[in-house]
């Protein structure tokens, strides 16, 4: 913007408010760049006014310093006296010699009142300039919440995302026709599809996430869904039995938390939130960070998505994007799978962009995001708040790109089709991979201290076993299934012979995972009934002194007990065969 456009007040650029703090290491905004970041002087406090009018929606203050008030009082301060100008305020225009003496004895006096007037109007300009930037800050705060588009949850989503645990976000690209420009793209009429899914997990410790892509022609059970209609009331959608995970959304009057129900009903996985992007969301993302770069083995032309680049590197935004995301016709068997992989490319590209110094260091790229993603995304009402948004992406964006991965939930051909054009579980490899997730296990790995954390936790489960008739324990319920702490202790007793084991009811406070403390001399015990119960070594809690006497262990049982004699453990391998790409690694698709 150049220094004519600047002194319009319908044209600033909200990113040319925003600055970076090299303290802090966040944006904050500053209404006027060229003044010093501490106390502004009265010429910038001024300036930085004139810009915060404009910014916050009103008229912006006139830039000559005669023609407003406040801009009078603070030039008049600031300029230094001439002999003329103090004869004028005397009273005595002829110059004479009693009037320069009657001005020289009044000139410490003078100074004094220059020094407060100083003082007085640049405090209060300051403070102009505070209550300037808050309101440009609310009201630009109030037009990012007018441009989200928010719709209940329903109940199926967890209530919200927590800092002290992991995160679960469905996303979900439609492909509903809305917008200029989408018309031509497929059925108008549509009310649209879970076109894309993906569940994406990101850990508790915010090390690493999963990203898990479902495809839209799997065969699962959508089950009924309560939802809210557009008078208030609620109506339960009838579930759909071996029917395509697509028609979760839109079909039948179905929402997106209708979507999430199905998510959990396939995965064992609740989500916390949902984000839904349109086509025009794929469009203006990319647009705002610049375009994202993509690489093609092999030259692609599909007349069906208007798709025509040959093989190459290439930063591909708005349309072209677009295009990229919904070929299939070109790439691969022409399949959905196919299409899957390469929107896991374009989505490991556009993050790694993201979160790029090129463009978290940019204003004007973050404020184009902030426009985009506010207008593009429909979200759940959990999240309806930018600063809510604000707080879930801070947590989103901690895990190293590095220790991101896609995987493709594992499926096979449908056996009940001649002709494949559907899909359905392959249930052994989808669970492990379910599995993984809900026991909070990277695909990838993680930081070596957090990798060597782990081997020492699970060195916990070598060593000596004690026999079952040695082990004592006192058994409580932390938030696992009602009466699991009584089914528990009767299947210790009766069938592990367990005996010296007691049901002490409920815990104290719930736990968010099955926990066995015990002592160091107690380690035999621990290892025994962790082999009995199927218990992870997460579930591991010694302490650092040893027990007296007949003190028993305590076996809290949480939110992943699913029943006496099942196991809670999880593998700590993806299995084989699982489609995955590592957001970290460059890859050509074709």
């Amino acid at each position: 913007m150049d220094a004519q456009s600047r002194g319009r007040a319908d044209e600033i650029d909200p990113a040319d408010q925003w600055v970076l703090n090299p303290q802090t290491g966040n944006y904050e905004l500053r209404l006027d760049q060229s003044a010093p970041q501490s106390i502004p002087s009265a010429r910038g406090s001024g300036r930085s006014s004139t810009r915060a009018g404009a910014a916050g929606g009103r008229s912006a203050a006139p830039r000559n310093p005669a023609s407003g008030n406040g801009a009078r009082r603070g030039a008049a301060a600031t300029t230094t006296e001439v002999p003329e100008q103090r004869r004028r305020r005397t009273g005595d225009a002829s110059g004479g010699r009693a009037a320069q003496a009657q001005a020289g004895r009044r000139k410490r006096k003078q100074g004094k009142s220059r020094k407060k007037k100083v003082l007085l109007w640049t405090g209060g300009t300051l403070a102009l300039v505070m209550v300037g930037t808050a309101t440009a800050g609310y009201l630009y705060y109030e037009h990012l919440n007018s441009n989200i588009t928010s719709v209940p949850d329903d109940g199926a989503g967890t209530g919200g995302f927590s800092k002290d645990r992991a995160i679960n976000i469905l996303v979900i690209g439609t492909d509903k026709r809305t917008g200029d420009g989408n018309e031509g793209y497929g059925d108008r009429n549509s009310a649209g599809h879970a076109d894309t899914t993906v569940l994406l997990h990101v850990s508790k410790d915010r090390t690493n996430a999963t990203a898990l892509s479902i495809p839209r022609d799997l065969i699962t059970d959508i089950p009924d869904c309560p939802t809210t209609q557009e008078d208030g009331s609620t109506k339960t959608i009838p579930g759909s039995p071996n029917t395509r995970f697509n028609v979760s959304l839109g079909q039948s009057g179905r929402t997106p938390s209708c979507t999430m129900r199905t998510v959990t009903e396939l995965t064992g996985i609740k989500p916390d939130h949902f984000m839904v992007a349109d086509f025009n969301a794929v469009k203006t993302l990319t647009s705002a960070v610049g375009g994202v770069p993509i690489c093609l083995a092999k030259d692609i032309k599909d007349p069906d998505s208007k798709l025509d680049l040959p093989a190459g590197e290439h930063e591909i935004e708005g349309e072209e994007a677009l295009a990229f995301v919904r070929t299939r016709h070109a790439v691969g068997f022409g399949g959905d799978l196919d299409r899957i992989k390469l929107q896991q490319q374009f989505l490991s590209a556009l993050m790694r962009k993201l979160k790029s110094n090129d463009t978290l260091t940019s204003p004007t790229k973050l404020v184009k995001l902030a426009e985009a993603g506010t207008k593009a995304l429909t979200v759940d009402s959990q999240i309806n708040d930018i600063m809510k948004l604000r707080d879930l992406g801070l947590e989103l964006g901690k895990f190293d790109m590095k220790n991101l991965t896609f995987a493709t939930v594992p499926v096979r051909d449908n056996p009940a089709e001649k002709v494949k054009a559907t899909v359905v579980l392959d249930e052994s490899k989808a669970e492990s991979l379910f599995a993984m997730v809900r026991e909070d296990v990277s695909l990838t790995e993680v930081e070596q201290k957090k990798q060597q954390a782990k081997d020492k936790q699970n060195a916990l489960l070598e060593g000596p076993r004690a026999e079952a008739s040695d082990v004592r324990v006192d058994v409580f319920n932390g938030g696992g299934p009602q009466g699991a702490a009584g089914k528990t202790l009767e299947w210790l007793q009766n069938t592990e012979g367990v005996l010296k084991s007691s049901n002490e009811g409920n815990a104290p406070a719930d736990v968010t995972r099955t926990t066995l403390e015990y002592a160091p001399n107690q380690a035999d015990q621990a290892r025994a009934l962790a082999d009995l119960m199927g218990l992870p070594a997460a579930a591991m809690k010694p302490g650092t002194q040893d027990a007296e006497g007949l003190t028993a262990m305590t076996l809290t049982l949480g939110p992943d007990f699913k029943g006496a004699g099942v196991p809670i453990t999880g593998p700590a391998k993806v299995p084989d065969d699982i489609q995955k790409v590592e957001a970290d690694k460059k890859v050509c698709a074709g």
